[in-house]
């Protein structure tokens, strides 16, 4: 079990916020998964990797790709208080699912 979070290295953002927007997008996708998807990715240790995102339109390809799949996802929309503009994609989650799904879809990216 595993789960991907790809966020925006065009932004720019700060420390900081990356590791803000990332969290948002691992619980809303944790909370969008079933019942059985949540225990067995808890179980086994929580497997997360963050990866390099280029655009807004490579994230929703993505999301597009995950849900095709049947693997829960989340797009982060910023609410922009601090770096980014309000509504901006700053992050997409993917998963928690199989391994081997999750890759499917994210497994080309490069880590952050």
């Amino acid at each position: 079990m595993k789960q991907a979070i790809v966020a925006r290295a065009d932004l720019g953002m700060g420390e900081g916020k990356l590791a803000a927007q990332v969290a948002h997008a691992s619980l809303s996708a944790y909370e969008d998964a079933g019942r059985k998807a949540r225990k067995r990715w808890k179980g086994s240790g929580q497997k997360k990797v963050v990866l390099r995102g280029d655009s807004e339109s490579q994230l929703f390809e993505l999301a597009d790709k995950a849900e095709r799949k049947g693997l829960p996802y989340a797009i982060v929309r910023d609410a922009g208080h601090t770096e980014l503009e309000p509504g901006t994609v700053s992050a997409l989650a993917v998963g928690p699912g199989s391994e081997e799904l999750v890759d499917r879809v994210t497994g080309d990216l490069p880590l952050y």
